[in-house]
């Protein structure tokens, strides 16, 4: 292995994608008026997006509405790969599924897959899409099991995979699962040709747009209200964010949990042997190559942990960048970032109508960390399901659905997990005052008698903001590596100013006298 490891003040100072450096997105207008659409959709990342696409191709009006802006949530901070290998999953996936069922689950992806490579072809857009063969590897004999009873599983089911001993990266591995025909993208570049193409249908795109949560109905047409008092009327409105603006009728805050992974790009110093890899075991360890400037770097990815609840968040970029440095050796680091991803009591994302009562509003979300295919996928059931198809997945998919194995006892673990970081975000004692923080830090505070959120600028400015989450009461948590206020309770998250960057959270962190 190569030791050749870049000091750790090489690595950028502030996060940033190198999917959104290397594309110019356009820019909507807030939404100043009441409008009428055929299809309201809600957010606009790989589902949104994709949904809209779909749906206009089909001759219907759309609106595609995003609360910041258009692909800044997770589709803009992906690997980016496209794959049915979804890390050591389908073992689980029969035991509570079923065979048929998990098939299923294959069968959805692949299609996904597929019709990204058929939309790139069809409209010839040039987004980096390279065909890659993925694999999933044993670092050591306790993974190994794992991976073993996953090549059981490949085996039931006829995924098309083939063990074997050694992968092409310089890792001692103790066996792999390799996957041909898999793919990687530029995901923006993609989708930006897809938000072109919805405007050229005629469909409406709207930035920094919030809906209040509030759903009314008259005659069969639904009434989205926005948080400035204009209101988007449609027949059919679908949620394609984390948590769903009907958050309250689908009890989503209770069923998903909110985790964040991060990623490092590493210009290698020796050469990359092609192929998208991710470990069996933990921390987690992802690897895909990508182009920068006609030059390639590797993408190294994982140390994932629960929003708000991971501590000193920068050691998770320098672990990666060590492993990367170890692995390929590292000239520079010109990228770092993170993701949040949603993930479900049972796994399998909720895709399709909310529920009975509202059978025209419907749901994508939770895709586990696997957005490129369940994102797409996503939009092909609901785009089926409004224009009254059969889909061969909904079942599989509807957010309605309850497996008691594991949906009780992930159910009862994750809301117990709530209750701790609520009880001990109260309990906590602060001693620290803001005025004692240094420049370019953040720090929970005992404030003017309070109990507060503050951070210091680089260039002193103190910004002082209520800790509670205004969701559901958590304390939020310094964020030191993306330099945010996040969560642990249900991931909600919020810049420094206090304003919401992901929910469920709708309203900001109260700002407080800084009192300087």
């Amino acid at each position: 292995m190569n030791s050749s490891i870049p000091p750790h003040s090489e690595l950028p100072r502030f996060p940033e994608s190198l999917w959104r450096s290397t594309v110019q997105l356009p820019t909507y207008d807030k939404l100043k008026e009441t409008i009428y659409t055929d299809v309201a959709i809600i957010g606009a990342g790989i589902s949104g997006i994709t949904t809209a696409y779909l749906l206009a191709k089909e001759g219907l009006k759309v609106a595609l509405v995003e609360m910041n802006r258009v692909l800044e949530g997770t589709t803009g901070y992906t690997t980016a790969k496209i794959t049915t290998q979804h890390g050591v999953f389908y073992d689980k996936l029969i035991s509570h599924f079923g065979e048929e069922q998990a098939r299923l689950y294959h069968d959805g992806n692949y299609e996904a897959l597929e019709f990204i490579r058929q939309t790139v072809t069809e409209h010839g857009i040039d987004c980096q899409l390279e065909k890659q063969d993925a694999y999933l590897y044993a670092e050591s004999e306790e993974s190994l099991g794992k991976l073993q009873k996953e090549w059981e599983a490949y085996e039931k089911l006829g995924i098309p995979g083939e063990w074997v001993d050694s992968i092409p990266v310089p890792l001692t591995v103790h066996g792999a699962i390799k996957v041909s025909n898999q793919a990687q993208f530029h995901p923006l570049q993609y989708l930006r040709f897809m938000l072109e193409f919805i405007e050229k249908q005629g469909g409406a795109i709207y930035e920094q747009t919030t809906l209040d949560g509030q759903i009314e109905e008259e005659s069969g047409v639904l009434h989205l209200n926005t948080s400035e008092g204009y209101t988007i009327k449609c027949n059919h409105a679908v949620a394609a964010t984390h948590f769903p603006f009907c958050d309250k009728e689908g009890l989503f805050f209770a069923r998903l949990h909110a985790d964040r992974s991060y990623v490092v790009a590493i210009e290698p110093e020796t050469s990359y042997s092609g192929g998208m890899y991710i470990n069996a075991g933990t921390p987690s360890r992802s690897l895909r190559s990508a182009k920068l400037d006609g030059k390639e770097v590797i993408l190294v990815g994982g140390e994932g942990h629960k929003t708000g609840q991971g501590i000193c968040t920068i050691q998770y970029y320098e672990r990666l960048e060590q492993f990367g440095g170890e692995l390929l050796g590292a000239k520079r680091i010109p990228y770092r970032w993170s993701a949040q991803d949603l993930i479900t009591v049972d796994n399998v994302p909720y895709i399709g109508r909310l529920n009975g009562w509202h059978p025209n509003i419907y749901v994508a979300t939770g895709f586990g960390k696997w957005g490129m295919t369940n994102g797409t996928l996503s939009a092909l059931i609901n785009r089926d399901l409004i224009l009254g198809r059969e889909n061969r997945y909904a079942e599989l998919f509807s957010p309605s659905r309850f497996k008691a194995n594991p949906g009780i006892k992930n159910l009862i673990v994750e809301n117990a997990n709530v209750a701790k970081e609520l009880i001990a975000g109260k309990v906590d004692i602060v001693h620290r005052k803001a005025q004692d923080l240094q420049n370019d830090e953040g720090s929970i505070v005992r404030h003017l008698g309070q109990k507060a959120a503050a951070y210091r600028d680089k260039d002193g400015t103190l910004y002082v903001v209520d800790s509670t989450c205004t969701h559901m009461g958590c304390e939020v948590s310094w964020n030191e590596g993306e330099r945010t206020w996040d969560c642990p309770c249900h991931g909600s998250r919020f810049d420094h100013k206090g304003a919401v960057i992901e929910g469920p959270a709708k309203e900001p962190l109260k700002s407080l006298d800084s009192h300087q």
